[in-house]
């Protein structure tokens, strides 16, 4: 038999990539997993000491990236700066935030703080990086770090379920929107993964055996486990999904 079917290219060779919050935890897996892929990561935080340390690093090991200052919370400046920039492929747009608090206890500073960077800035961030693509007319893939959260409920989350239930309704309507584009729009969906933003989770002894509980695999999420499904997305491997999430719970919401 000589038409044999043969596997899409994981290979990201002569792709530009831009990772928000991408100088640590998730951000940082997804600068890896572009990176070693073949594409040049531009990463992207608030401080310009932290992603060149990053950049230099990525650099060192063989690939090749760059470290920028982006505030993503300031939303003209990004504007600006993305115009500025050479179009991107890629877009992993994973900076945000939480500050967990009980339902009764969420007052409105925490409420804007989380939905400002977890959800109007996403939305902005993928707008502006949309627009390059499809004025340089090569289609692309969007990313959006979205959560199991995003699927479920959950204690003292009541405004971060809200805000990452509010990137998957984004994914899903701005997917249909820029199909006609080429560009795919899909989010990761990760569970509880151990980084700088969940240690005080991880420090609460009832919290992780309550983590584990819900976990079917019985372990919490490292940065390794997410790196995969970042690169599946970002690649022609995935180059009929769109519109969709890719849930790494480890069977949290299969029941």
């Amino acid at each position: 038999m000589s038409n044999l079917p043969r596997t899409p290219s994981f290979r990201l060779d002569g792709k530009r990539a831009l990772v928000t919050g991408g100088s640590s935890g998730i951000g940082l897996g997804g600068v890896m997993a572009l990176a070693e892929a073949g594409a040049h990561v531009v990463i992207a935080a608030r401080r310009l000491e932290k992603t060149q340390e990053v950049a230099a690093a990525v650099n060192k090991a063989g690939f090749s990236a760059e470290g920028i200052s982006m505030d993503v919370g300031d939303l003209a400046a990004v504007e600006a700066a993305l115009e500025a920039m050479e179009p991107f492929d890629i877009l992993f747009n994973n900076a945000g935030t939480n500050d967990p608090k009980p339902y009764l206890e969420v007052d409105q500073d925490n409420f804007d703080m989380i939905t400002d960077l977890d959800l109007k800035s996403a939305f902005f961030v993928a707008q502006y990086v949309a627009k390059g693509m499809v004025k340089a007319g090569k289609g692309g893939s969007i990313i959006h770090t979205s959560s199991q959260m995003g699927h479920v409920g959950g204690i003292d989350r009541a405004v971060y379920c809200g805000a990452k239930w509010g990137i998957e309704g984004i994914t899903r309507a701005s997917a249909i929107e820029l199909a006609v584009h080429k560009i795919r729009v899909n989010t990761i969906a990760p569970t509880f993964i151990r980084t700088p933003m969940t240690q005080s989770t991880f420090d609460n002894p009832e919290r992780v055996k309550w983590l584990e509980g819900k976990i079917k695999l019985g372990r919490v999420g490292e940065i390794e486990d997410i790196m995969g499904a970042v690169l599946f997305l970002a690649s022609d491997a995935s180059a009929l999904v769109t519109g969709t999430s890719l849930l790494i719970d480890g069977g949290w919401t299969a029941d």
